[in-house]
């Protein structure tokens, strides 16, 4: 199945990858970026990276030059993201500023720390979808492994279908995949400030109410909690 592409420049691409596919290729599969090299025919550079689980805006550069001035965006921390997901529980708050240190863990797992060294630091609002289900607006200032993932874990409510943080179906039932999707992305090219979205159309994110939230959201975003 070809990739999406959202939007194309000639120094750079934007695609909507889908969740369950591995950044690197591995086991023998192609990665995204290997994939989409083939799907397109010319050299592809990674500038950012998404888990294998998120679904979504994964920017991709056309040559080592503008590989290296857009990923400094993300080293400066001055690229705009929004991530959605889907979990199920109350939350200890339902919006407010997560903050704190990332060790390594057990089994591949991040936990969050009550230190604050180089914390990870992830602004989120959250809306109730009703019958449990919640869906979050994630605005991470950092870009650490697992930030996401971690930060709603912290919360008590692991991302939907997130097996390695315990984020099952009421039940115990397996999702068909991890409800983490990166929404919207904003970045500067040649001075000028470029949006990206990438749809939400699959599974659970297909839900009315959450599509309606999404619309009030795109229009005017609440008030980001002080960092």
């Amino acid at each position: 199945m070809a990739l999406e592409v959202l939007l194309e420049h000639q120094d750079w691409l934007v695609i909507n990858k889908p969740a369950g596919v591995h950044f690197h290729s591995q086991d023998g599969n192609a990665g995204v970026i290997a994939q989409l090299q083939v799907q397109l025919g010319y050299p592809l550079f990674a500038v950012h990276r998404l888990d294998t689980m998120t679904s979504g805006v994964l920017l991709v550069a056309k040559s080592s030059a503008s590989a290296a001035a857009l990923s400094a965006q993300f080293a400066n921390r001055t690229t705009e993201k929004r991530y959605i997901a889907l979990a199920q529980g109350k939350p200890k708050k339902k919006q407010g500023l997560i903050k704190g240190d990332m060790q390594k863990a057990r089994r591949s797992q991040w936990k969050l720390c009550k230190t604050l060294e180089n914390p990870a630091i992830t602004q989120f609002f959250s809306h109730s979808l009703g019958e449990g289900l919640r869906l979050y607006l994630l605005r991470p200032k950092t870009g650490k492994t697992h930030q996401l993932r971690v930060a709603l874990k912290s919360l008590g409510c692991p991302i939907l279908g997130d097996v390695l943080y315990g984020g099952e179906r009421s039940g115990g039932e397996t999702s068909e995949r991890g409800y983490l999707h990166a929404w919207r992305l904003g970045f500067e090219w040649l001075e000028e400030k470029i949006w990206v979205e990438a749809p939400t159309e699959q599974g659970l994110f297909a839900n009315a109410e959450l599509q309606a939230q999404l619309t009030a959201w795109r229009m005017q975003e609440p008030a980001w909690p002080a960092l």
